[in-house]
C-alpha cells in the first residue's frame, strides 16, 4: 500500500514540475541574450591659439572643449537579441550630447538609442525607434574609431536617427537596409515630411569592406520653403595585414536653393585614414581630410542665403593609442586645420585661417 501511495504522489507531482523546465530554459536563454554596455570617455583638450572661451569651433561636436577637464560621453545601456527579437535602450551625458543634441527637446537629449525590432522573415529585421546612423565610417563611441577626434565629415553628418528601418541579410557578406526617417539627425519632427535612407554594405573579401549609404529629404522647418536634400556616403576599408589598415571615405550632398531654378548648394568631403598596430597595446593612426560646402550649407547653416560665404577647410591629424587592457583606451592626438578664409577664433579676438589642438583621453568601455 505504501508503495502504491508513493507512486501516486510522484505521478501527481510530475505534471506540475514538467512545465517549469521550458520556463527555466527560456530564462537562461534570455539572460544570455541580454547585454549591458557602456563607456566613459574623459578628456582634456588644448587649442594652440588659446581662444577666450572654452568652446572649440562650432562645427566640432565631439571633444569640443578647450582647456577643460571634462567628459565627452558617459554612456550606459542594455541590448537584447535572441536572433528573433531585439532591442536596445541607452542613455548618455557629456559634452558630446550637450553639443550635438542641443536642438532636440529636453526629453530626448540624453537618449543614445531606444528601439525595438523583430524578424518578420528569416533574413529580415524590422526595427523602430531611435538608433545609430546608417551613414558614415565613424561612430559616436570613441573606442570604435581609429582616431580620437572625429573627421569634419563625421561631425557634420548624422550620428543618430529616428524612424523605421528594414534590414535584409542577403548572405553573411552582403546586407541591404532601407529606412523611413523623421529627418537628418533629428529625433522629433520639424515639418510634415519624412526622409528616406538606404545602405548597402558588402564584405567583398576577408580584407575589403565596401559601404554605400544615401539620404533624401526636406530638412527645412515647416515655416520655411522646401529645400530637398540629396546625400551619398561611400567608404572602403582595407585590412592589409594584422598590423596595417587603411580606409577611404567620400561624401557628397546637394540641397535645393531657396530660389527655384537656381543652382543647388553642393558640399563634398573626403578623408583618408591609416592605422598601424605596433604591438597588442600600442597603435597609431593618421588622417588627412578636406571639406567644401557652397555657402557653408549644412556645416554652417541649414538654410544658407546669398550673404553666406563658401566653407573650405583642409586638415590632418596624428594620434597614438595605448590599451593597457581590452577595456581601457589611452589616447593622444594632435590636429591641424587650415581654412580658405579666416574663421577660427584667436586669443586677441581676431580671426585666423589656421587652427591646431591637442586632445588626450582616457576611456573605459564594457
Amino acid at each position: 500500500m505504501k508503495r502504491l501511495l508513493m507512486v501516486g504522489l510522484v505521478l501527481a507531482a510530475a505534471p506540475a514540475a514538467w512545465p517549469q523546465a521550458p520556463a527555466a530554459a527560456d530564462s537562461a536563454a534570455a539572460s544570455k541574450s541580454l547585454a549591458v554596455y557602456g563607456c566613459v570617455d574623459g578628456y582634456f583638450g588644448y587649442d594652440f591659439r588659446q581662444p577666450n572661451t572654452h568652446t572649440r569651433p562650432g562645427f566640432l561636436y565631439s571633444h569640443n572643449r578647450h582647456n577643460q577637464f571634462t567628459v565627452n560621453q558617459a554612456l550606459l545601456g542594455l541590448r537584447y537579441d535572441n536572433d528573433r527579437v531585439r532591442g536596445a535602450a541607452g542613455l548618455h551625458a557629456g559634452t558630446y550630447p550637450a553639443a550635438n543634441y542641443a536642438a532636440e527637446k529636453p526629453v530626448f537629449r540624453h537618449i543614445f538609442e531606444a528601439y525595438a525590432g523583430f524578424r518578420p522573415f528569416r533574413k529580415i529585421w524590422l526595427d523602430a525607434g531611435i538608433f545609430t546612423s546608417h551613414i558614415g565610417f565613424e561612430s559616436a563611441i570613441s573606442k570604435d574609431n581609429w582616431t580620437l577626434t572625429r573627421s569634419l565629415m563625421a561631425e557634420n553628418s548624422p550620428y543618430y536617427e529616428s524612424g523605421v528601418r528594414v534590414t535584409y541579410e542577403v548572405d553573411p557578406k552582403l546586407t541591404l537596409t532601407g529606412l523611413v526617417l523623421n529627418g537628418w539627425q533629428i529625433i522629433g519632427e520639424n515639418n510634415q515630411a519624412k526622409a528616406l535612407g538606404t545602405q548597402l554594405q558588402w564584405q567583398a573579401t576577408d580584407k575589403l569592406l565596401l559601404n554605400s549609404s544615401s539620404f533624401y529629404g526636406n530638412e527645412q522647418p515647416a515655416s520655411q520653403p522646401r529645400r530637398r536634400r540629396y546625400f551619398h556616403d561611400f567608404f572602403a576599408r582595407y585590412t592589409a595585414s594584422e598590423q596595417l589598415s587603411v580606409a577611404l571615405v567620400f561624401d557628397v550632398g546637394k540641397q535645393e536653393h531657396e530660389q527655384r531654378g537656381e543652382k543647388a548648394d553642393t558640399w563634398h568631403t573626403g578623408a583618408a585614414f591609416v592605422r598601424y598596430q605596433f604591438t597588442g597595446q600600442w597603435a597609431a593612426a593618421a588622417r588627412a581630410e578636406y571639406y567644401h560646402a557652397d555657402r557653408g550649407v549644412v556645416v554652417q547653416s541649414l538654410s544658407p542665403n546669398a550673404s553666406h560665404n563658401h566653407f573650405t577647410v583642409h586638415g590632418a591629424s596624428l594620434n597614438l593609442d595605448y590599451t593597457p587592457t581590452s577595456h581601457v583606451f589611452v589616447r593622444l592626438e594632435g590636429r591641424l586645420l587650415n581654412a580658405r578664409r579666416d574663421i577660427f577664433s584667436h586669443s586677441n579676438n581676431r580671426l585666423a585661417n589656421d587652427y591646431g589642438n591637442l586632445t588626450s583621453s582616457i576611456a573605459l568601455s564594457f
